[in-house]
């Protein structure tokens, strides 16, 4: 299933994506679970996700505006330093991590799938770069959970991209990465049973058409499921939760010359077998 929220007029609606068709949540069901985070905690007990859950209004993609997949995540984590960099970025090589590097994103600091990401203002313009990234969705709740149990907390991916202002990353992490509308992700979550092995997952990143990100899951340092178990460590995992599992050599801080995101710019950063997400820069 290719699950997503949108806004229909001035009605948030959740559902699914067949086509080009929109499938809302019937009256029953919405009522029930009056958002998609609560359906997906609800299915992690055993309710088991139903086609017949989505038999309410149709529309066409063109007549909706979307939404992140969940809007309200309860936890926004992101892995730094995931994949070997053999280009420096800003000038530095920074080194193979020893340990899986953590930090989390304010919800201000996302838009949706086809909403513009905005350049920050005044010095912070000048180094605002893109990182595609592979987006995983928990769905059933647990804490200190094994790697080799990981996989069974995963609801589904999606795309993301960490929007990071590169000079201001130098004074904090949080601060280099959590400008408002900065970064995004979307446009819908693709459920994990319709993905045959999450390590062959391709995640490309395209500037104005050009490729400039390409690599596979396989090659990141730390697995989606040790990223799993170890954020688990630290805290709860919960349904609707999302890792956004780090980001491979190509952003625009590691070319030469340097490209950062300029307005004007469309960013395209695709996941194979699970969707696109696109962006326009202003």
């Amino acid at each position: 299933m290719k699950l997503g929220t949108v806004l229909i007029g001035n009605k948030t609606k959740y559902g699914v994506f067949i086509d080009k068709t929109f499938h809302s949540a019937n009256a029953g069901i919405a009522k029930k679970f009056p958002t998609l985070q609560s359906l997906i905690a609800e299915n992690s007990i055993g309710l088991g996700l139903n086609d017949n859950f989505f038999d309410g209004p149709q529309f066409n993609i063109s007549e909706v505006k979307y939404l992140p997949p969940i809007p309200s995540s309860n936890k926004l984590i992101c892995v730094g330093l995931n994949y070997e960099k053999i280009y420096p970025v800003e000038g530095e090589n920074p080194p193979k991590p020893k340990n899986i590097i953590l930090f989390g994103k304010d919800q201000s600091s996302i838009v949706a799938h086809n909403q513009d990401i905005e350049v920050p203002l005044g010095a912070a313009a000048r180094s605002f770069d893109y990182e595609g990234e592979i987006a995983v969705i928990i769905g059933k709740k647990g804490k200190d959970i094994s790697p080799s149990s990981a996989f069974e907390h995963i609801f589904g991916y999606s795309v993301f991209n960490d929007g990071s202002v590169r000079e201001w990353q130098k004074h904090s992490i949080y601060a280099g990465k959590n400008f408002e509308k900065s970064s995004s992700w979307g446009p819908y979550i693709v459920t994990k049973d319709e993905i045959k092995d999450h390590k062959k997952l391709r995640l490309s990143t395209f500037l104005n058409s050009k490729l400039v990100q390409d690599t596979t899951a396989d090659k990141m340092i730390f697995s989606i499921e040790q990223q799993i178990a170890y954020a688990s460590t630290l805290f709860t995992l919960f349904p609707g939760d999302l890792i956004a599992t780090g980001s491979p050599d190509g952003t625009g801080g590691s070319q030469v010359p340097k490209r950062h995101l300029i307005s004007g710019d469309t960013l395209k950063i695709t996941v194979s077998g699970v969707t696109t997400l696109v962006n326009n820069v202003v």
